[in-house]
Order: structure tokens, then C-alpha cells, then sequence
């Protein structure tokens, strides 16, 4: 099997990103054709995390986004259950995976994360939620470790709002996106999993509403790049 499927085996996702891990922040700067530089500084901004604060980023993956979140004096744990891209994340933070300035890298399931509750005092998940075999479950865990009036905000592909450039948009996913990740020497059918998962995943309302079932309060999105992407927001109740 050189690729996971819409059923999001946890040992299939894992593997898949293990594979694609040397190569991914790469490629995710070539086919979002920079764009994803200006969404983490969007979910940054959104964390909002402050000097004594603790952020869990989960899915952080190379915790290519973790740093931003420390920037004002928080800090901040990277957690995935890919080994391969924490693997790759702590070498290029250094080398040493618990100690030293930079942020911890620690292994963990989303369905079961290894935290305490009311830990954190904000949870975030960028393009990696889709991915969770079982979203609610997933949601309902962040809402375990955040502590209470803590916060959570979700990045992930969306659905586009402008009319038109949807079909453009789905095109490029299904046809472009799989071969642009293979000249850039990344593993091209993963890149057909991604394809779909963000063809299957649910629009901004229909997610938002999950995330209220989960226990989340006063839950808000915003739409980014015309709805590639979304930004939802909430609150753990105080």
C-alpha cells in the first residue's frame, strides 16, 4: 500500500507522512503557491498566545509553525503521531527533541493525546484535522487538555466561495496537485490521498457545527484565500 485512503487508518495516515516527510514543507510552499506562509501568520495572530501561556500545536508535523506561536513570549508543544515528521522537525530545530530553546516534539495520537487535562491554554490543528480518523473524538480531546475559557483554533481546507473558481480549484486538486509534489520529489500518491481528503471534508458551517458538538462554545469561522482554506474559532466553556 503506497497510500491511505478515506477510511484514515491511523497506521496508513502515519506511514504516508513518514514517507513524505522530507520533502513536505517544501511542497507545501510550491502548491499553495506561498499562500501557506500568510495562513500561519493568520492562526498565529488568532492564537493570540501571551507570556505564560502554554499552546499545544497539534499536527504540527516539522513544527514549521510552532515557533510563530512563542513569538510573544508563550510556549508552545509540536505533537503528531507521524515519527517520520517529528523526526525531521527535531533535526531542524537542533536535534534534541525535549530540551533547549526551542519547542518540545512529542508523539501523539489526536484520538488519545498523552496530556493532562486543562493543560493548555490554547489548541490549534493546521490541515491535519481531515486526517483524524474520527473528528469528533479528536475535537473532544483538544476540549480534555484545554484548560476552561481556553481556546481552540482550526485551520483546514475548505470549501471555495467564489462561484466559478470552485471548479477551477478542483481541477487543479485531482489533476495538478499529485504531479507538482512528484517533481518536487515528494511521494506523488500521497499527494492523490490529500486530493481527495480535501474534496471529502466537510464546508465551514457543517464543520463549525461539529466543533459546537463537541462541547466547544461561542464558535466562529473566517474564510481565507476564498475559502481554501478556513479559520474556525472557539471557546471552551469557563
Amino acid at each position: 500500500m503506497t497510500r491511505a485512503q478515506l477510511d484514515k487508518r491511523p497506521d496508513e495516515v502515519a506511514a504516508m507522512f513518514d514517507r513524505t516527510a522530507r520533502r513536505y514543507d517544501l511542497v507545501n510552499d510550491v502548491i499553495s503557491l506561498g499562500q501557506v506562509r500568510a495562513w500561519r501568520k493568520a492562526v498565529a495572530a488568532a492564537v493570540d498566545a501571551g507570556p505564560g501561556e502554554l499552546v499545544l500545536d497539534l499536527g504540527a508535523g516539522t513544527g514549521t509553525s510552532t515557533d510563530a506561536f512563542t513569538t510573544l513570549g508563550a510556549r508552545a508543544i509540536a505533537s503528531d503521531f507521524s515519527l517520520g515528521m517529528l523526526g525531521t522537525g527535531v533535526r531542524r530545530h537542533g536535534g534534541n527533541a525535549l530540551s533547549g530553546p526551542g519547542v518540545p516534539f512529542i508523539a501523539g495520537d489526536a484520538l488519545r493525546l498523552p496530556f493532562a487535562d486543562d493543560a493548555f491554554d490554547a489548541v490549534t490543528i493546521s490541515v491535519a484535522l481531515r486526517n483524524v480518523h474520527d473528528t469528533g473524538q479528536a475535537l473532544r480531546e483538544m476540549l480534555r487538555v484545554t484548560r476552561p475559557g481556553g481556546r481552540l483554533v482550526i485551520l483546514e481546507f475548505s470549501h471555495v466561495t467564489v462561484s466559478g473558481f470552485d471548479l477551477v480549484y478542483r481541477e487543479y486538486l485531482m489533476r495538478l496537485l499529485p504531479k507538482v509534489a512528484k517533481v518536487f520529489g515528494s511521494n506523488d500518491d500521497s499527494y492523490e490521498y490529500l486530493a481527495e481528503s480535501i474534496r471529502d471534508w466537510p464546508d465551514q458551517p457543517t464543520l463549525a457545527g461539529m466543533i459546537q458538538d463537541a462541547g466547544w462554545e461561542r464558535v466562529a469561522w473566517r474564510n481565507l484565500t476564498m475559502g481554501i482554506v478556513a479559520m474556525h474559532r472557539g471557546f471552551k466553556p469557563a
